[in-house]
């Protein structure tokens, strides 16, 4: 059982706190952000547990004519496939008891990122392969260990006339959550940027529903 320690412990305990204290940030074309700082605690432990335990893995993608590496180690939870650390397991229910109503489904699915550095990065992008393309859904990332900018910018014709603040930055580490819903994931891009100077690592775990990547 997971349970949030006490302020006076001097290690926090692995636990989560309450998701009514999410703060929403309505963005444009039906698109909506949710952030919970410190959702997660004793999150340097979880991180560290991570990333000695999963298998991570390096791809290579295609870019033009030739194929590179893609700069952050990977590892894909499927619906089924047991998650590497049990307040995975806890989070995810937390996530399906708390946004029931607006999702209509159960998160099923994990994928992990590990950014050793600064210069690990993803580029501009929405989760559109699969429903996201075409339905409105929600996409919960957990960030563990070293905070890291993530951007969104506006993308759909609706979206960039209706939105005129430019790209939205949000430093997400230690625990905090980040959920992009309603349409988010095909009317705006997200990307987590490239750091100059010395950085530590970064995981982020990304919880979604069936048949969204």
């Amino acid at each position: 059982m997971y349970t949030q320690g006490s302020l006076l412990d001097d290690i926090e305990e692995i636990g989560l706190r309450s998701l009514s204290a999410n703060r929403r940030t309505p963005l444009s074309d039906g698109a909506w952000v949710d952030v919970r700082p410190g959702w997660m605690t004793g999150a340097d432990e979880v991180f560290a547990a991570l990333r000695e335990s999963v298998p991570w893995q390096a791809e290579r993608r295609r870019m033009y004519d030739r194929e590179v590496d893609t700069p952050r180690l990977l590892r894909f939870y499927g619906e089924h496939e047991p998650l590497p650390h049990p307040i995975l397991g806890a989070a995810r229910t937390e996530l399906d008891r708390h946004y029931a109503a607006e999702l209509g489904e159960r998160f099923t699915t994990a994928g992990l990122c590990l950014y050793r550095d600064g210069r690990d990065s993803v580029a501009w992008h929405g989760d559109t392969f699969g429903r996201s393309a075409t339905q409105d859904t929600m996409v919960a990332i957990v960030s563990l260990g070293a905070p890291r900018p993530l951007l969104l910018r506006p993308t759909s014709e609706t979206a960039r006339r209706e939105h005129t603040g430019g790209t939205l930055r949000f430093v997400v580490g230690h625990g905090d959550l980040v959920v992009m819903g309603g349409s988010c994931q095909r009317t705006w891009q997200h990307a987590v940027p490239k750091v100059s100077g010395a950085l530590g690592p970064r995981i982020s775990v990304q919880f979604r529903p069936h048949d969204v990547r």
